[in-house]
């Protein structure tokens, strides 16, 4: 068990750095990293997914690339076209929009630019994060739809099912469901209400390859595997997702391995002309010694592993 820490290149959810711990199994590594506002049992999810990918592995690929978007964060527009700008090749972009202290001005502006950067045939999507009721998320969708040049969809806008069901009702804009989804006791509820055109699928919160292949199977919708801002060890688990999904219509949100400002692995999981080669990176002994958490965030990380474990074997 190794614990980590690096850098993000531009905050991001609030976070300056990300951590997480890394287990080694007979399968491989598997990553354990659930946001700190996640109680133990909620993290279960994570710590199963982790022990997947360590001691039992993942279903056999059926596709050896991945297509990725770039994630812009809620920056200035010069700033977003030069995330686009160094993206690798990314044709799709999903711009973070919603961001406290921000307003719609700030927004268009972002949109406007990374339409600049990706030119007429890149594609673009937004997420809100839930952050926005009906009224706001329907006018808002206005202008944002046309300062993006048209949006791809538009990424949870509201915190519940029944406000997407209303919003995806009263725009035109496709609505895809995240939160509803992953942090839902039942994620099927999305689909009985109509409230999404395409769901977000993520490996950890999900937990694991399989229960997100079951998942996506009785959704019956389209699917975008996304990462949960991971290392490259993380990262390498929604990559198997995504090469395992007999359809995949939508580029993924997995190149996040270039929000970070270091890696754990050698060859991080980076896009190249817009896409990912399926693999699986192992962990350089150099690096994880370079990036290990401190002592204090170290025993944090050890103790919380144990303590969700612990929900496991109950």
């Amino acid at each position: 068990m190794h614990v980590y820490r690096v850098g993000l290149r531009t905050r991001f959810r609030g976070l300056t750095a990300r951590d997480g711990v890394l287990l080694e199994g007979e399968a491989g590594w598997g990553e354990f990293s659930p946001f700190w506002d996640y109680q133990d049992a909620e993290s279960l999810a994570w710590w199963r997914a982790a022990r997947e990918a360590a001691d039992v592995g993942w279903p056999a690929a059926v596709r050896d690339r991945v297509p990725v978007n770039v994630t812009v964060p809620a920056v200035d527009g010069v700033t977003a076209r030069a995330v686009v700008g160094r993206s690798a090749g990314c044709r799709t972009a999903k711009v973070k929009v919603a961001e406290p202290g921000q307003g719609v001005d700030d927004e268009v502006e972002r949109l406007e630019a990374v339409r600049e950067a990706l030119g007429p045939g890149g594609r673009i999507r937004i997420d809100a994060n839930g952050a926005w009721d009906v009224e706001t998320a329907v006018a808002r969708l206005q202008v944002l739809d046309r300062a993006a040049g048209g949006l791809e969809y538009v990424e949870q806008p509201c915190a519940s099912v029944e406000d997407l069901a209303t919003v995806r009702r009263q725009t035109s804009v496709p609505v895809a469901a995240d939160e509803s989804i992953r942090r839902a006791e039942d994620p099927l509820a999305v689909v009985r209400a109509e409230a999404a055109d395409v769901v977000v699928l993520k490996v950890q919160p999900l937990g694991g390859v399989r229960a997100c292949l079951e998942l996506a199977e009785q959704v019956g919708l389209p699917v975008v595997v996304s990462s949960a801002l991971e290392s490259s060890v993380g990262l390498a688990a929604g990559l198997a997702l995504a090469a395992a999904l007999p359809d995949l219509p939508y580029a993924c949100g997995l190149a996040t391995a270039q929000l970070l400002t270091h890696d754990v692995v050698a060859e991080p999981l980076l896009p190249v002309d817009g896409a990912i080669t399926v693999r699986r990176p192992v962990p350089s002994p150099g690096m994880l010694v370079e990036h290990a958490a401190d002592p204090d965030l170290a025993a944090r990380w050890r103790a919380r592993a144990a303590s969700v474990s612990a929900l496991e074997e109950r």
